[in-house]
């Protein structure tokens, strides 16, 4: 089986219902069972369903085997196996959440995507998500963090707020009906 058809086959199934973020990825040094990662998101249940019908439709009909398909009955992330090469169709803020791109991202192929040649790699943008991560200081040659932001005059990333902390109350903190009893109330 040719690799490069099967994925061409799904990305073009993917292009068919307007996928966004096409991302293939070449994996045949990460894992023996199979070649390719490709990830793709759709805005919808609807749409992600329809990629997915899409992608096993358009490998279908180039004569290349469709393994099996997972996740269609929820439709925020369906996985397409078509043996080397597996398809995984996201809603955006799924995809943001596991990063897929983090684990299979070593090395992107260059593929003809939305009539482009390039690296088939969509960044996705910027989300609230990303801004809300703390920055990794950046080390310099001699081994020191680089300078901050903060000291160029730009503003940095907010500070979280640690643990609180919980303390027993004093006796001024009680309320002043049992600050006065300074015994066990006995009966006369």
């Amino acid at each position: 089986m040719d690799i490069r058809k099967l994925q061409r086959a799904i990305v073009d199934g993917l292009e068919d219902v307007k996928a966004h973020n096409i991302v293939v990825f070449n994996t045949e040094h990460l894992s023996p069972l199979f070649e390719r990662v490709i990830v793709a998101s759709g805005n919808s249940n609807r749409q992600t369903r329809a990629l997915a019908s899409s992608v096993r439709e358009a490998v279908k009909s180039r004569g290349l085997p469709v393994l099996s398909t997972e996740g269609a009955e929820n439709g925020e992330w369906i996985i397409v196996d078509c043996g080397a090469a597996v398809a995984h169709i996201m809603q955006p803020a799924i995809r943001d959440y596991y990063r897929l791109e983090e684990i299979w991202g070593g090395k992107s192929v260059r593929m003809k995507i939305d009539g482009e040649v390039g690296p088939a790699i969509a960044r996705p943008e910027p989300t609230k998500a990303d801004a809300a991560r703390p920055a990794v200081p950046k080390r310099g040659a001699a081994g020191k963090a680089a300078p901050s932001k903060v000291a160029a005059g730009k503003p940095g990333p907010a500070k979280r707020a640690g643990p609180v902390k919980k303390t027993a109350p004093t006796r001024a903190a009680r309320p002043p009906h049992k600050a006065a009893r300074k015994g066990p109330i006995r009966a006369r």
